[in-house]
């Protein structure tokens, strides 16, 4: 069986927005991965680009379920000795709560140079206001 090559020229990008007021943070990222990626088409390809752009607003009402709010928590590392540091999940959620989702989608993408260039597609603001209006974001029903 061969694998399909999608041209380049054929299909526009479209742009989606979801509310994440309420949703899984699990949920929501996985939903969002597979737009980012194409997978909802039928031209999807691994080695090609074919996904859409998504706007996720109200990042900061993202639902987490169990007690994550409080025992997860995030690390960072400077490369120096001692250059640990963990964040809890409230923390972050009090000071960049865009990063929450983005650390999610970034966990369920390649790991590589299209994983890269998939990420660059994602918008994430923290209330409902976003300045993608004039792309005009059809909305994107998360279960």
């Amino acid at each position: 069986m061969k694998t399909y090559l999608p041209k380049d020229h054929l299909e526009q990008r479209k742009w989606h927005i979801v509310d994440a007021d309420g949703v899984v943070l699990g949920r929501l990222a996985e939903k969002v991965a597979d737009v980012l990626r194409g997978k909802n088409k039928p031209i999807f390809t691994p080695m090609w680009d074919a996904g859409d752009f998504v706007v996720v607003i109200n990042a900061e009402k993202v639902r987490l379920t169990g007690k994550k709010e409080t025992e997860k928590f995030y690390m960072t590392y400077s490369g120096w000795k001692g250059g640990e540091k963990y964040t809890s999940v409230a923390e972050k959620r009090a000071k960049t709560p865009e990063d929450l989702i983005h650390r999610a989608v970034w966990g369920m993408i390649p790991k590589n140079r299209l994983g890269k260039q998939l990420v660059t597609k994602l918008k994430v603001y923290k209330g409902a206001e976003h300045p993608h209006a004039a792309q005009q974001p059809a909305p994107l029903k998360i279960k």
